[in-house]
């Protein structure tokens, strides 16, 4: 079965850096689909990046580009969410997801990870 395994996060000050990393086991497909969501208390949930494992321009939300970059490794079947230039407002829960496709990833039936805590003060 497909597991998404998240790491990295924790506390940074404004202006800091972190990284997230989800490793993906189990897709039955060679080429799919990988992206990170965002959530925090009380807001919507927002999609901030995703990327085709096979190879495909990235997708960055207008919130996060110029400081946030977004890479698949192969290899290592993970993608990986460099986040630099950190701001109060990119405090939320981070969640990695998986299908088929990047269109409508996030939808009902997609895989996801565990979430991990980005805290940005």
């Amino acid at each position: 079965h497909v597991q998404l395994v998240e790491s990295g996060g924790g506390s940074v000050q404004a202006g800091g850096s972190l990284n997230l990393s989800c490793a993906a086991s189990g897709y039955p497909y060679n080429c799919f689909c990988m992206g990170w969501f965002r959530q925090s208390p009380g807001k919507e949930r927002e999609g901030v990046a995703n990327v085709l494992t096979c190879g495909s321009t990235p997708y960055l939300a207008d919130s996060v580009k110029g400081r946030f970059t977004v890479s698949f490794d192969n290899a290592k079947n993970t993608i990986y969410l460099q986040m630099k230039s950190l701001k109060v407002e990119d405090t939320a829960t981070y969640y990695c997801a998986a299908a088929d496709e990047c269109y409508g990833l996030g939808k009902v039936g997609d895989f996801w990870g565990q979430g991990t805590q980005v805290t940005v003060s």
